[in-house]
């Protein structure tokens, strides 16, 4: 019984790294279709999308089709969402740089408050793509609700940022996983913390709504 309780875990295991490694190739060339900037996006959201249905139980979806036709689906929409990001973060950017340069008492007056914004936006940045595939919102909505959920469920945040230096290590001292699991294996621990952010939400507007 319990040989077979570890090959069944075993098989388990590696079905979802086979998996991981297929929809991270997706996603590569999916983004190369797009000569990056026009691809990137798009093969995000497919990659959510996908990795969100994985988790909700739905295993045996066609995954070529489904990421195909949400890449194309989502196209205008998803690249409207991260250019947006994209040019939040280059003013970020700048910010910084601009900072650096001066120097003076004024670099440190400074630095503070552009660390905290820059936080913040990380924060939303981590959510973007989950709240993106989970719900349908406007293009400002999927920001603020994005930074919303990413605050209240601090705790959970928290350690999908611990998740994700972890896995930054891991893929320093193993770079050959990379190419295989290194966007996808990323888009899952992200998924999963967000997962458990929406069902907190998602409890306490039940619990709201008993009440009334």
């Amino acid at each position: 019984m319990q040989i077979n309780w570890v090959v069944g875990k075993a098989y388990t295991f590696c079905e979802w790294v086979m998996k991981l490694a297929y929809v991270n190739i997706l996603w590569t060339l999916f983004s190369l279709l797009g000569l990056i900037f026009l691809g990137a996006a798009p093969a995000t959201a497919a990659l959510f999308s996908i990795v969100r249905k994985w988790l909700m139980d739905e295993t045996d979806l066609p995954i070529f089709r489904t990421f195909l036709n949400t890449y194309k689906k989502e196209f205008g929409k998803a690249n409207k969402l991260g250019w947006l990001m994209a040019i939040i973060g280059m003013f970020l950017y700048i910010d910084f740089k601009f900072l650096i340069n001066i120097g003076g008492t004024i670099q440190y007056v400074l630095s503070i408050p552009l660390l905290i914004i820059t936080l913040l936006f990380f924060i939303t940045l981590l959510y973007i793509f989950p709240v993106y595939v989970h719900y349908e919102l406007r293009l400002g909505q999927y920001i603020k609700n994005s930074f919303y959920i990413g605050i209240i469920n601090m705790h959970i945040t928290i350690l999908m940022i611990a998740a994700m230096v972890l896995l930054v290590l891991l893929y320093s001292y193993f770079p050959g996983f990379v190419p295989f699991l290194g966007v996808s294996l990323v888009s899952l621990i992200i998924m999963i913390g967000a997962k458990q952010s929406f069902h907190r939400i998602d409890a306490k507007q039940k619990k709201l709504t008993l009440q009334n």
